[in-house]
C-alpha cells in the first residue's frame, strides 16, 4: 500500500470517528435531556452555596461525605418543608373555599359601584354583565358551566406541573449531593479548562460568572422574599385571613411578572363582598407597591455582581427566562455578562492594537 493509499485511508478513518463521535454526543444528549433541568438547578444551588459547604466541611473534620448529606437536607428543610407546610394550609382552607364558592353562586356578587360604568371603553360592558350575573343562580350556574372546560384544562395542566416541579426538585437534590461530595475535583478539572483554552483570562471569565449567578440568585430570591414579607404584612393589617399563606404564595408567584397583584385581586374582592370597600382598595395598592419593588429591588441586587450594565442584566433575565423557562433566570445574565466581558476585552485588545499601531 503506497502512501496516497495509506492518506487517503486515515482521512476516511478520521471521518469516521468523527461522525463516531458527534452521534455519540448526540445520543448522550438525548439520554440525559430529561434530567439537564435537574442538574442544572442542583448546580446552581450548590454553586450559591459552596462557601457555605466548605465551611461545614471544615465542621466535621473534613469528611466530604458527611458534609454534603448534611447540606442536601438542609436544602430539604429549605425548599420542601414550606411547601409542605403551604399545601397542608391550603388542604385546611379548601372547605372554606367551597363554601364561600356556593355562597357566591347563591347570592351572588354585589351590585357594581357607579364608577365601574364610568371607566372608558369598557366600563359600560362590565356593568352590563355584572347586572347579568345579578338576576338569578341559574343565569350564573349557567356561567359557571361554560367556564369548566377551561377549567378542567387548567387543573390537569396545573397538576401535570406540580408533578414535574416535584420530580424535578427532588432529582435535583439527589444530584446536589453528588456535585457536593465530588465538587472540588470538577472544580479543579473546571478552572484547568478554561485555563488552558483562555489563560488568566479564562479564569477571570470564570470568576465573573460566578459572582454573576451568585449576584442574580440573591437577587432574584432576596427580592421575592422581601415581597412576599411586605405583602403578608399588608395582608394582616388589612385583617385578611391567612396572610402568612397569602404572603408565601406571593413569595412563589413573584417569580411571574405582575404575579403580587394576582394574589392581592382576590383578597380585594374577599374585602369588598365583607362590606370594606377601603381596606379592598389598600390591598390592591399595597399589591401593586409589592410588585414594583421588583422593578428597583431585583436590578440593586444584581447589579452588584459585576460591572455589567443593568439594562443588560435585566435584559438578560428577561430574555433567558423566554428562551429558557425559569432556570433561564440565571442562564440569562450568566450569559450576557460573559458575552459583554468579552467584547469589552476585545474592544480594550483592538484599541491597544491601533494606540501602538499610531506610535509606530
Amino acid at each position: 500500500m503506497n502512501s496516497i493509499d495509506r492518506a487517503k485511508r486515515s482521512q476516511v478513518e478520521l471521518w469516521i470517528g468523527g461522525a463516531a463521535v458527534v452521534l455519540l454526543g448526540l445520543g448522550c444528549l438525548l439520554v440525559l435531556r430529561p434530567f439537564v433541568s435537574a442538574a442544572l438547578w442542583a448546580l446552581i444551588l450548590c454553586f450559591t452555596t459552596w462557601p457555605l459547604f466548605l465551611r461545614l466541611e471544615d465542621l466535621v473534620g473534613g469528611r466530604r461525605t458527611l458534609a454534603a448529606l448534611i447540606a442536601t437536607l438542609f436544602l430539604v428543610a429549605v425548599i420542601v418543608v414550606p411547601v409542605t407546610i403551604l399545601g397542608a394550609t391550603l388542604a385546611e382552607n379548601v372547605s372554606a373555599l367551597i363554601s364561600a364558592s356556593q355562597k357566591l353562586i347563591h347570592e351572588g356578587p354585589p351590585s357594581p359601584p357607579d364608577w365601574i360604568a364610568s371607566i372608558p371603553v369598557i366600563g359600560s360592558h362590565v356593568a352590563d354583565y355584572w347586572n347579568y350575573l345579578n338576576e338569578s343562580s341559574s343565569v350564573r350556574l349557567q356561567e359557571l358551566a361554560r367556564l369548566l372546560p377551561a377549567a378542567k384544562t387548567i387543573v390537569l395542566w396545573g397538576g401535570r406541573a406540580l408533578a414535574e416541579g416535584i420530580f424535578q426538585i427532588t432529582l435535583s437534590l439527589l444530584i446536589a449531593f453528588f456535585f457536593y461530595r465530588d465538587g472540588h475535583a470538577a472544580a479543579s478539572r473546571l478552572h484547568e479548562t478554561f485555563h488552558r483554552i483562555a489563560g488568566q483570562e479564562g479564569d477571570r471569565l470564570l470568576d465573573l460568572a460566578g459572582a454573576t449567578i451568585r449576584a442574580v440568585v440573591y437577587g432574584i430570591l432576596g427580592t421575592s422574599l422581601l415581597q412576599g414579607v411586605v405583602a403578608a404584612v399588608g395582608f394582616a393589617i388589612a385583617g385578611v385571613p391567612g396572610s402568612v399563606t397569602l404572603g408565601f404564595v406571593t413569595f412563589l408567584l413573584s417569580l411571574v411578572p405582575g404575579g403580587p397583584p394576582i394574589v392581592a385581586a382576590p383578597a380585594a374582592f374577599w374585602l369588598y363582598r365583607q362590606g370594606f370597600p377601603g381596606w379592598a382598595v389598600f390591598i390592591m395598592a399595597w399589591g401593586l407597591m409589592v410588585g414594583a419593588l421588583d422593578n428597583v429591588v431585583k436590578p440593586l441586587l444584581i447589579s452588584r455582581g459585576g460591572s455589567t450594565p443593568m439594562i443588560l442584566v435585566m435584559l438578560g433575565v428577561l430574555g433567558g427566562a423566554l428562551a429558557f423557562g425559569v432556570i433561564g433566570l440565571f442562564l440569562g445574565p450568566t450569559l450576557v455578562a460573559l458575552g459583554y466581558s468579552l467584547f469589552q476585552q476585545w474592544s480594550m485588545s483592538v484599541a491597544g492594537n491601533q494606540s501602538n499601531g499610531t506610535a509606530v
